[in-house]
């Protein structure tokens, strides 16, 4: 049997302080706390992978004390105030556990790290208390041949995520802290980016955002697919798998100039609307606000949600292509706000009777963070269905782009009510199909495309 060692690093000589809460912790503090203590963990970020040739243990352990000092959200403690706020602690100095499990000579390093990352992810964090980041480590031969990193998703986003790995490969690879935060810039600390939310300029962007998702809420239609008959026990996944995909929405976003994002939204819209029997569209779409000044390497949750609606999604594909790209670039606009004022003010709108836009359908585009899973190679599309999740309500489905080297995924989550199996299969299908149609028209007119422009925002987990 391998027992877990619990090694206490030392972190000192930090950036201090406290404030109010950003936008972002304050929205993922209260959705989780809202949840039952066995659904939190849902909530967590958490990344892992193998270490080859493997890692001295003090180079980790150092780049690991360096990466503190790197980013204040790693050593932030969220506290709720009396007035019913919530405070941001930012602590100077403590100790930030790391969990070790020797491998014996004749266990698999990969699969003891996988176990250990289960472990890790499957506890939630006392935010109040404890720093938001858990590091599992596996070691074999006197090297680390595993990492596991596991956040508070009160500490970072996807995008966060992303970049905090970049960070700490960096470290682990003979970087200093001083060249990174060179390299990094623009990156606000969390205090940094709640000073400016409640500046006048930040309380007017915020102010001008809701108005536009409002404005749109009132637009749109107030429900897209009918209503569920009953709430089903789970909701299944699916993830098709493409290897033509890549090259194809590449062909499609440089014939129309628009970015390969809006081929994806585009395809998604248009398949929402052909199984919805309708001819309009409307999205939530996650976007990770890293275009906005200061937040380009931010580690920590700045990911917000924008509204998009598309009145006429079932038209010629390339016209919706054009059009969603120029929609898109409004959305991605008015998403950086105080969800929590929105929350608020769609609460009244309701209760006064206000018919508000359906915002069930979830479209996230990945594509830029780490795989989610290991790519299982093959050259043909794949559909597989691995996993059933626990309900979520308000929910008619979620869509997420992961792109890994040999092929781009569509993973989808749905209640089973409104889109049964057979219906997800036609969407996700649908959307490839939209797309590699598109791309051999393209392939057999056009052989002068340039480069397409990109996003000025990219989508985020979340």
């Amino acid at each position: 049997m391998t027992t877990r060692q619990l090694l206490e690093l030392a972190f000192s000589s930090g950036r201090t302080g406290s404030g109010p809460a950003t936008w972002g912790q304050r929205a993922i503090w209260d959705a989780v706390r809202r949840l039952p203590p066995a659904d939190a963990p849902r909530y967590n970020i958490a990344t892992a992978a193998p270490l080859d040739p493997g890692l001295p243990l003090p180079v980790l352990l150092t780049a690991l004390e360096r990466l503190l000092h790197l980013h204040d959200s790693l050593h932030t403690r969220l506290l709720p105030d009396e007035a019913g706020g919530l405070r941001q602690v930012v602590d100077g100095e403590g100790a930030l556990g790391v969990h070790l499990r020797p491998a014996g000579e004749h266990q698999d390093p990969a699969e003891l790290g996988a176990r250990l990352h289960q472990e890790l992810a499957a506890q939630a964090f006392d935010t109040a208390t404890q720093w938001p980041i858990r590091i599992g480590a596996v070691t074999a031969d006197g090297l680390v041949r595993h990492i596991s990193l596991v956040l508070s998703h009160t500490a970072v986003d996807g995008s966060g995520m992303s970049r905090l790995v970049a960070d700490l490969s960096a470290l682990c690879l003979g970087s200093s802290p001083e060249e990174l935060a060179q390299l990094r810039e623009p990156a606000q600390q969390p205090l940094e980016e709640a000073r400016f939310q409640t500046s006048e300029r930040g309380l007017r962007r915020d102010a001008g955002a809701r108005a536009q998702f409002t404005r749109k809420l009132r637009l749109g239609p107030a429900r897209l697919f009918p209503p569920a008959a009953e709430q089903p026990a789970r909701f299944p996944n699916a993830v098709l798998r493409s290897p033509a995909l890549p090259q194809a929405v590449e062909r499609v976003a440089a014939r129309h100039r628009v970015s390969t994002g809006s081929v994806l939204l585009a395809a998604t819209a248009a398949m929402t609307a052909r199984l919805a029997g309708t001819s309009e569209a409307v999205l939530n779409v996650v976007v990770n606000n890293r275009f906005l000044p200061g937040l380009a390497h931010a580690v920590s949750v700045v990911a917000g949600d924008g509204l998009f609606h598309l009145p006429d999604a079932t038209g010629e594909f390339g016209d919706v292509v054009r059009r969603t790209h120029a929609a898109a670039i409004g959305t991605y606009r008015h998403a950086y706000y105080d969800k929590l004022a929105l929350a608020a003010e769609t609460d009244r709108l309701t209760a006064e009777g206000v018919r508000l836009a359906d915002r069930s359908c979830v479209f996230n585009d990945t594509r830029e963070l780490l795989p989610a899973t290991t790519d299982p190679g093959g050259d043909r599309t794949t559909l597989t269905w691995p996993v059933e999740f626990e309900p979520r309500p308000g929910l008619t489905y979620a869509l997420d782009a992961l792109q890994s080297a040999e092929a781009l995924s569509l993973a989808m989550t749905a209640d089973p009510s409104v889109l049964p199996r057979p219906a997800m299969e036609r969407f996700l299908y649908g959307i490839e199909e939209l797309i590699l149609t598109e791309a051999a028209t393209d392939a057999r007119t056009d052989t002068t495309a340039t480069e397409p422009p990109t996003d000025p925002a990219a989508a985020d987990h979340a």
